[in-house]
């Protein structure tokens, strides 16, 4: 189908399209365009990796929006959003207005009221629903990328109950579902009342392979010889061979470890094959890593990348990770080792993809297991560009002629597995039925039940009444933390062993469904909030239980033992040194800590404490290399536990002021310590535009303590502490200074101790680990 034959889209589309040199669709687009997408029908689109599953979207919400309409994008990633956004912005040169949004789960966001398209995690999605989002029924047209992950056990829940919702909001609404190819497509469509559009068709050819000796055996019985010389790995030898004609590798190992030694040992292959103008580029993007974190972690993957190669895993911060992902696809980086994260949805295509571990460790297998069939074929997608890459290919390592027949068996010709809804298990439910009934989806336990038969797994179930059993053992928890009420009157007193015949059967049961049921106000704060209620639970009881205004380290080890905090688990001989910390500052714990005979209890309430003492330790402005190196996480651990502590500190202070407990304050303090990374004395300064953690140290040290200081102060003193002219002058100009100039201002002697507002820097008392030297560079907190 030619690109002119397309009808329905705002003036200037067609043009833009061609610009882009699409003159003709994939036949996965012509045949989606066949199936309604641009007259408002809803379809799954089941195509591989490349195939163009972006254009069938694109063609969906504009057609949309030129009737109209209005376009949400779902996206599982907040990386896959900023890469959507940035592709989808390009449409604002013909009229189209475009919005992303991704975090602070207790907004509305009116302004995306006024926006034609809009990008958005699964989560955010969710709680604008939650939070009465009058936007949302507007939509017309609804896509959701990667639909599969309805499989996955965290996640999946979140994005099977955003679309029932969206759907029951706008019966009429267009769904456009995309996926790689799976097992049961067909009954994704089903579910959504959609047409199926599946094909294994792609642009250029995957050749699927397994390496084994000297030889590289395809699916099309085709053979290559990929030598290994002497003591070389197999995953050096791949690399080398696809790097000499002009390709870039992709290969997925199990573990972080794993991707940091073999990013090491592969650099050693792709450093010989870089241009001098590549060194030179390749060692800004090394000082540009090191800049963004002062880490181990950011230092090794830097070392890497001067090589030509990197590791990718979530340990990295947002910014290496970007940084790392826009190098390769620019073909600067030739070689990624990374975990399977990187094949969950953003675009790094390379020429040739090795999946060298294909088990994993997974702890209710008590070893290692082998991947799914769908994972590893997304790895498996990930090989071959459009416009770059003359084909793909995908090869998996064998170590023996029976692994190699294996490996063929188990991944090259079986079809990936059916996608299955993870909605039943109860902490999914838990989260989405006070959700439910909060946003006022379902008043009554028969309407809640008529919306959970809305959902996909309820259209998957062959275990009768499983759902409704579940549903009533999480309604019974909601009720007994007071998050929502249940009208007694309405079949709560029906006894139900009094009653045999069907008539009296059917009466009960409709006595128990019309059992009306609303959340309370903490309920309702709950579910704005975005927790799960077992979080919302366990810092209510932890607040209720103080005697005392709680410290930091109580509050950051109690939001630690909530679902929603990932905590830190114990490594070898860490029990030991974690319950001498329990038993020393006991005290300060709030709630009841578990017998140390309870050994699982007990080990989970040290790996809470743990985590909270990672946290003190930021707040109390130990340096991020030294966190890193003593939790041994990567940088992007770090910032991903101070971020997720400040999401859950500000509920805690939400939930605290709901139940009117008199710690308010204490949550408030311990969660903008948190957040800034500093001791309380310096909270004032860090509120100055341009004042981080090691900044406003410097500062206070120098006498210089609040942001009106700053408006007084010798600025010789500050140039001092800021190291740098027009930082200071920045800084200055965010405090209110009259004059903020720098011009002709030498630093003052930080040796002399000179004081600049009339008090002695003798009784300034700063944590052990606070005179950290200023090496200049940046690290989390400094900006």
């Amino acid at each position: 189908m030619n690109i002119e034959e397309l009808s329905g889209l705002p003036p200037g589309a067609t043009e833009h399209f061609r610009q882009e040199g699409i003159e003709e669709l994939y036949p996965p687009q012509a045949e989606a365009v066949e199936a309604g997408a641009t007259d408002g029908d809803s379809l799954v689109a089941a195509v591989p990796t490349a195939s163009g599953k972006t254009m069938i979207a694109a063609l969906s919400m504009l057609s949309a929006v030129q009737r109209g309409g209005k376009a949400l994008y779902i996206v599982p990633l907040r990386a896959l959003a900023s890469e959507k956004r940035d592709e989808f912005a390009a449409y604002e040169e013909f009229g189209v207005t475009v919005g992303v949004t991704t975090g602070n789960y207790e907004s509305t966001d009116d302004w995306l009221a006024t926006k034609d398209i809009i990008v958005a995690t699964s989560e955010k999605v969710d709680s604008l629903v939650r939070n009465g989002a009058d936007w949302l029924s507007e939509l017309t047209c609804v896509v959701s990328d990667e639909v599969h992950l309805i499989d996955d056990r965290n996640r999946g829940p979140t994005l099977e109950v955003t679309l029932a919702k969206l759907r029951q909001l706008n019966p009429g609404m267009q769904v456009v579902a995309l996926s790689a190819t799976v097992g049961n497509a067909d009954e994704i469509a089903d579910w959504l009342d959609a047409a199926l559009v599946d094909t294994d068709w792609r642009p250029i050819d995957l050749q699927m392979g397994v390496h084994y000796g000297n030889a590289l055996n395809f699916d099309d019985g085709s053979t290559r010889e990929v030598p290994v010389e002497g003591s070389e790995k197999q995953e050096a030898a791949l690399v080398r061979d696809i790097l000499q004609e002009g390709g870039s590798s992709l290969v997925f190992v199990s573990s972080r470890r794993n991707a940091e030694a073999a990013a090491s040992r592969l650099g050693q292959v792709s450093s010989r094959e870089l241009s001098d103008e590549e060194r030179a580029e390749l060692a800004d993007l090394a000082a540009e890593i090191r800049d963004d974190s002062d880490t181990e972690t950011s230092r090794d993957l830097a070392d890497c990348v001067e090589q030509g190669a990197a590791f990718h895993h979530a340990g990295l911060s947002a910014t290496q990770r970007s940084l790392v992902e826009d190098a390769f696809r620019d073909r600067l980086l030739k070689v990624i080792s990374a975990t399977p994260t990187l094949a969950a949805g953003v675009n790094t295509p390379a020429r040739r993809v090795i999946v060298r571990d294909w088990r994993r460790f997974d702890p209710s297998a008590g070893g290692m297991a082998p991947l799914d069939v769908l994972e590893v074929h997304q790895m498996m997608g990930r090989a071959g560009r459009p416009g770059l890459d003359p084909y793909g290919e995908a090869v998996l390592l064998a170590k023996s002629h029976d692994e190699s027949e294996e490996l063929f068996d188990r991944y090259i010709w079986a079809e990936p597995e059916a996608v299955r809804s993870k909605l039943a298990a109860e902490p999914a439910l838990r989260t989405h039925v006070l959700a439910t009934i909060a946003s006022g989806f379902a008043r009554t336990r028969g309407g809640l039940l008529e919306f959970l038969e809305a959902t996909l797994y309820a259209s998957q179930s062959t275990e009768a009444g499983r759902l409704e059993r579940v549903t009533d053992d999480v309604l019974d928890y909601l009720a007994r933390n007071d998050f929502i009420e249940r009208d007694a009157d309405a079949g709560a007193d029906v006894d139900d062993g009094a009653f045999t015949s069907a008539a009296d059967l059917a009466e009960q049961q409709t006595a128990k469904n019309e059992e009306r049921l609303e959340a309370t106000s903490l309920g309702h704060t709950v579910s704005r909030l975005y927790l799960d209620p077992m979080s919302a639970a366990e810092i209510v009881h932890g607040l209720e239980d103080a005697d005392e205004r709680p410290t930091a380290l109580g509050l950051y080890q109690l939001i630690s033992r909530t679902p929603d905090m990932y905590e830190l688990y114990l490594r070898s001989g860490e029990d030991e040194e974690f319950g001498e910390l329990f038993y020393e500052r006991e005290r300060e714990l709030l709630g009841d800590a578990p017998s140390e005979f309870e050994e699982e209890r007990f080990e989970d309430w040290l790996a809470a404490l743990k985590t909270g003492k990672l946290l003190e330790d930021w707040a109390d402005e130990t340096d991020e290399e030294r966190i890193t190196d003593r939790y041994k996480i990567g940088p992007g651990d770090l910032r991903g536990k101070v971020d997720t502590a400040e999401w859950l500190l500000g509920a805690a202070e939400s939930l605290a002021a709901e139940i009117d407990s008199e710690w308010t304050v204490a949550v408030r303090e311990a969660r903008a310590r948190v957040e800034h990374g500093v001791g309380e004395e310096l909270l004032e300064l860090v509120s100055v535009g341009g004042v981080g953690r090691k900044r406003a140290r410097h500062l206070y040290d120098r006498g210089i303590e609040e942001p009106a200081d700053l408006r007084s102060a010798d600025k010789g003193v500050v140039l001092s502490a800021l190291k740098g002219e027009k930082t200071a002058e920045t800084i200055l100009e965010n405090a209110g200074r009259e004059d903020p100039s720098m011009e002709g201002v030498e630093p003052a002697n930080a040796d002399a101790g000179t004081v600049t507002t009339g008090s002695s820097d003798d009784d300034k008392a700063t944590p052990a680990e606070r005179a950290e030297s200023d090496d200049g560079q940046s690290s989390l907190g400094d900006f």
